[in-house]
């Protein structure tokens, strides 16, 4: 039992307990020092251990490949304007009220998440544009952060890149591709959900006259679309592999044989998962503008640093996850937890992702710490693996938004203090940002619970 015990005491301990000298907080220390404890408790040699964080790597390679793709393929949409093409278009459907603006911007955000792949990317590029839009309708600061923190966060689960939906299908090593359809539908319902919250910031405010669209869809599409070419490139190859299940790679044979090749490979396998290869053709699409190429050191560079500590954390918990699986961890807490009744077992499971995601502000941290634990003890209990993962996703992204260390909060409070030069305070956003915490983690729980 201890060679359980020391290493999750040794994990929780270092997250949790940010006081500890040096080490206190840091996520990748935590789960590199509880996979080296339980190695040495297990009893693996050096060879062992190199082959399990092959194992484990491999198991979460489609998220680290999709990680660095979408993070470069992010940055050519900024320098393409792919995401003011967007909030222009918008805001001349929608932002013809109060409502309408804000309607607009949280369906922005919400698809900056998921083409960025990262809620804090997200915040940043959509907050840009439209913070003080929001501040001239005389919506209070706090209220203007968690407009941007929930809109980002859903975009986190929305396809086509869905970065939390596919870390928890790799957790569990199921085909990823019915869970993201399900959260298209999931996901919309949490945006109107959110549009409805917000509508208390706006109710009786009237839209200022220099608010109003200037321009028609129409006009802007006209004027603007080649900067929507590679997204449309990409949703395109997207929609082909998820609604009809046509997977373009593998259609002409040399590239199919191709793509069979490098699926044998571990951890190189993750860059033949179809949405990462979509999101490669989308950033090479994009390399043939001029202000994309020209700027090519740039994007690589601000795209790999964007990306590297996230990187880093899925390279980590990799490793802990394999040193996990071949000393046997994971099976003997399943077990355990197998002993538990049903429904304790599913609140229980709920709870601790839902603390976790809350200390420490992040839903991959969330996911890493507690799927692979869990998702062994619901199938027992024959929940649809495809219901965990798609539980899994959504209680994670509901907890890493509760008070009081949410990591993406912090980044818009400071964000919209520096643009309104207005003191913020990020724990008043992550309390208006509740009630859609609450939606997500339901939408997890019925997943459970069905």
């Amino acid at each position: 039992m201890l060679d359980i015990i020391i290493p999750l005491l040794i994990l929780f301990a270092i997250i949790l307990i940010p006081q500890i000298p040096k080490i206190g907080g840091e996520v990748r220390l935590a789960l590199l020092l509880a996979a080296l404890a339980a190695a040495i408790m297990g009893g693996l040699t050096p060879v062992e251990i190199g082959v399990a964080l092959i194992d484990g790597v491999d198991q979460l390679a489609w998220v680290i490949m999709l990680s660095i793709t979408g993070s470069i393929y992010a940055e050519t949409q900024v320098k393409l304007g792919a995401m003011q093409t967007t909030m222009l278009s918008l805001r001349s459907i929608f932002g013809k009220s109060s409502l309408g603006l804000v309607a607009a911007v949280l369906i922005a955000l919400t698809f900056a998440g998921s083409l960025l792949g990262d809620a804090i990317a997200a915040s940043a590029v959509i907050g840009f544009l439209v913070i003080r839009s929001l501040a001239d309708l005389n919506i209070k600061p706090e209220q203007i952060g968690m407009i941007i923190l929930v809109g980002a966060s859903l975009g986190s689960l929305m396809p086509p890149i869905t970065q939390g939906v596919i870390l928890s299908t790799s957790l569990i090593d199921i085909d990823p591709t019915p869970v993201i359809v399900t959260s298209i539908f999931t996901v919309t319902g949490g945006l109107l959900f959110a549009i409805l919250d917000a509508s208390r910031f706006v109710r009786g405010k009237r839209l200022p006259e220099h608010l109003l669209p200037n321009q028609s869809f129409f006009t802007i599409i006209k004027e603007r679309w080649k900067t929507l070419v590679p997204l449309i490139v990409l949703a395109f190859i997207v929609v082909l592999d998820t609604g009809f299940d046509v997977n373009i790679f593998t259609v002409w044979e040399p590239m199919g044989q191709w793509v069979a090749y490098l699926e044998t490979l571990p951890i190189l396998n993750g860059i033949v998962f179809p949405i990462v290869l979509a999101i490669m053709i989308g950033a090479i699409v994009s390399f043939f503008y001029a202000s994309v190429r020209k700027e090519t050191g740039t994007v690589f560079k601000r795209g790999l640093k964007n990306i590297s500590k996230t990187v880093q954390i899925q390279l980590a918990a990799g490793f802990m996850v394999g040193i996990f699986s071949a000393t046997g961890v994971i099976d003997r807490v399943s077990e355990l937890m197998e002993g538990l009744q049903a429904t304790a077992l599913k609140l229980g499971g709920t709870v601790s992702m839902l603390l976790v995601g809350m200390l420490t502000g992040s839903q991959t941290t969330a996911q890493t710490i507690t799927v692979p634990f869990l998702a062994p003890a619901l199938e027992n209990l024959n929940v649809d693996p495809m219901n965990i993962a798609l539980g899994a996703a959504h209680i994670s992204a509901g907890g890493q938004n509760l008070p009081p260390v949410g990591l993406t909060a912090f980044v818009v409070a400071g964000l919209i203090g520096g643009i309104l030069s207005k003191k913020v305070d990020p724990v008043k956003v992550m309390l208006l940002a509740v009630p859609a915490s609450l939606y997500l983690t339901s939408v997890g729980v019925i997943a459970w619970l069905i």
